[in-house]
């Protein structure tokens, strides 16, 4: 069993499905531009906020608009972000078990930095001890990068050896390829068995539980 757990947020600890499209519709709206339904924006997450919002934007970067609507849904999502959010089923018991046993427990995501903190400290005080969030300030590249990693085990105070990365997405496996980590893939986030397969995925949990008998 591994003795560090790097956990993705977003389809992996966390669903902020609902929270994060009523925040994207919410900028489309307000910037008289064309709403989308649940599952376009599930297609469109994973790769930060910024992209999110390049691929949920008319014509994204190019659009006169797009700085505003993007300035909109951030504030409007900083102040929603726990409207519907929650743990999936089961993430906390996991969470808590691997802390009593001595597990080393970290965030790292694509989402902006002041709501990666805020998401950990509501829903995860007691067990996860690192949340690393989108910071470009300090020249810590997103992923599929393995910055935000190597990041989180600078912060722990570990090195890689015995360290386990945790998510939901194809970018997911690129960072744990990227980071040297063996990759586990849940099966109840954002993205399904066949999609994470053709990406290369090898490891699967159907439940968070399933992750104790790795």
């Amino acid at each position: 069993m591994a003795q560090t757990y790097i956990f993705d947020l977003d389809g992996t600890l966390l669903d902020t499905l609902a929270d994060l499209a009523a925040s994207v519709n919410y900028a489309l709206r307000t910037h008289h531009m064309p709403e989308h339904s649940l599952d376009d924006v599930r297609r469109f997450v994973g790769n930060g906020v910024r992209l999110l919002m390049i691929r949920a934007i008319p014509d994204g970067e190019q659009n006169p608009q797009f700085e505003a609507a993007f300035q909109t849904f951030r504030e409007h999502y900083m102040a929603h972000s726990l409207d519907t959010t929650h743990p999936y089923d089961g993430i906390p018991e996991l969470l808590a078990e691997l802390k009593a046993r001595g597990k080393r427990l970290a965030v790292v995501s694509n989402k902006f930095y002041a709501a990666t903190q805020e998401l950990c400290r509501h829903f995860f005080p007691d067990t996860i001890e690192v949340a690393i969030g989108e910071h470009e300030a300090e020249g810590i590249k997103k992923k599929p990068a393995p910055d935000t990693v190597i990041e989180a085990l600078r912060q722990l105070g570990v090195t890689k050896e015995n360290a386990v990365y945790v998510g939901d997405s194809d970018v997911d496996i690129a960072t744990a390829r990227n980071s040297g980590l063996p990759c586990i893939s849940v099966l109840w986030g954002f993205r399904d068995r066949d999609f994470l397969t053709e990406k290369g995925a090898t490891t699967f949990v159907e439940a968070p539980s399933d992750i104790l008998d790795l």
